[in-house]
Order: structure tokens, then sequence, then C-alpha cells
């Protein structure tokens, strides 16, 4: 005697399948999003001088040249503005994770009493704008004589980039299991020697792709380098100081350059990126 078995039911496989459709239509609308405005920038970089002035615009530029971005590399300050933005960036970095990456240790491994109202008040640096940060930090830079340099730019990225940092870091060190570190200490390992031959070494990858956001912030940060330099500017300031007067080509070849060694950063440390909570590639 053959038993009939119930017809199998497929529409929660057809609702999963019309949901990862639409999570991947959304991401592809994000990259677009973000990716167009990059290419045009980029076309119109390395188009030529003649071919910027054409109208209507087409889509792809009729000529390319090299003349746009050779007269930016050239123009008066832009070499040193790069190397102070790259000394910046990284220097950024360093302290950040100096400073940040014990302080997440710190919030991942003790419990104290306001811990979760600390946290909230360390992004209160991130609330306000950064004109309101910029302003009095330039007047304490003036009075200690530290204005208009690259350790003035730094401290201010560095206060930026810190409450983001230390939560960060908070999280990828939650992640590490704290077996690992009380099996370290009962072969003989202080707390601080389990921590750094144990625990720093496994969210070294997380603390990567922190290290990236940082430089990304501070690569990016334009109105406090504006305001606390004049004759040591960071690139992104060097190109807000010069595009009143400078001409189109400038203005889009700025662009690109400032995109560039962000996408380049960004690219060397892709690997990185999904170990932002501290799991590990396989």
């Amino acid at each position: 005697m053959s038993t009939t078995l119930p017809p199998i039911d497929r529409a929660p496989l057809r609702r999963r399948r019309r949901r990862a459709a639409a999570v991947q239509v959304a991401c592809i609308l994000i990259s677009l999003f973000m990716l167009v405005p990059m290419v045009l920038i980029g076309l119109a970089a390395v188009s030529s001088p003649q071919a910027l002035l054409e109208f209507p615009k087409p889509l792809i530029p009729s000529g390319f040249s090299g003349d746009t971005l050779l007269a930016f590399i050239q123009a008066t300050g832009t070499i040193p503005a790069l190397g102070n933005s790259l000394l910046v960036g990284v220097y950024t970095v360093v302290l950040s994770l100096l400073v940040g990456a014990p302080a997440g240790y710190a919030l991942a491994r003790q419990v104290f009493r306001g811990k979760d109202a600390y946290q909230v008040f360390m992004l209160l640096a991130r609330a306000l704008p950064i004109v309101v940060l910029s302003v009095p930090l330039a007047t304490m830079f003036l009075n200690t004589g530290v204005y208009d340099t690259v350790f003035s730019v730094t401290l201010l990225h560095t206060t930026l980039a810190m409450p983001t940092t230390v939560l960060i870091s908070a999280s990828i060190f939650v992640s590490v299991p704290t077996d690992v570190e009380e099996a370290a200490q009962v072969f003989g390992c202080s707390r601080f020697e389990a921590a750094r031959r144990v625990v720093f070494p496994m969210a070294l990858p997380g603390l990567a792709a922190s290290s990236i956001f940082t430089f990304v912030l501070s690569w990016n940060e334009i109105l406090g380098a504006a305001v606390i330099t004049l004759g040591h500017r960071t690139l992104p300031a060097q190109v807000l100081a010069s595009l009143g007067e400078a001409p189109q080509a400038y203005r889009f070849a700025g662009g690109f350059a400032l995109i560039l060694p962000a996408l380049v950063f960004i690219f060397v440390m892709r690997r990185y990126l999904v170990n932002m909570w501290g799991t590990t590639l396989r």
C-alpha cells in the first residue's frame, strides 16, 4: 500500500530567494551610487582641457590627455600638501592605535560602573561640528607654538578618530575568547604578556581594518585642517583654498587626487575589511 506524500511547500524558499535578490539589487544600487561620481571625476581628470569645455558634455570624453593631472601636480604647494596628508594619515593611525587599542581592550575585558554611559559619552566628540572643535584647538595650538604644523593636524584627526577606534577595538577584543588569554596565564604569562603575545596578534586583522577607517577619515578631513594650518596644509585643505581661483581642469584633477590614495590604501588593506569585528579569514 503506497502512501502519498504531502506537497512540498516552496513558498519559504521563494521568499528567501526574493529577499536575497532584493539584497543583491540594493548592494548594486548603493555601489553604483558611490562608484559613478568617482568614475566621472576620474574621466574628467584624464580628459584634455578642450574636452572639458565641450557642451553638452558626453559621458565618455572625446579626448584624453595627462595635461590636466600634470598641471595639478606641478601647481604650487601640491606635492608638499600631498606629503603632509600622507604623514598626517600615518601618524593618526599610529597614535590612534597606540592609545585606542589598549582603551578598547580595557572596555572589552573590564566591568565597571557607568561603562555603557562612558561609551556613549565618547561619541560626543563626533557629534560636535568640526568647526566647534577646531577653533578652540587652533587657539590652544597658537598658545603652545604648534600651530600650522603636521603635529597639530595629527592631534586634531586623532581626536576625531579616537572614539570610533576605541569602540571598534573593544568590539574586536570582545570576539577574542577569554579562554585563550587565561590559558596563556596558566602557562606562566602575566596579564600584560598574555595580552601582548596572544590577544593582540589574534585581533591584528580587525585592528588593521580599523586603521583603514582612521586613515580615510584623516585623509578626507578638510575643515579642521584648513582652520589650523596656513603654510603646511594637507592636500584637501590645499585644494579647498585653491578652488576659488583654479580653473575647471584643476578642480577635477584635485578631486581625483583626493580619491585615488584612499582607494589605493583600501585596496591594499581590503582583505582585512571583513575582519572589522574580529572574525578570521579562512
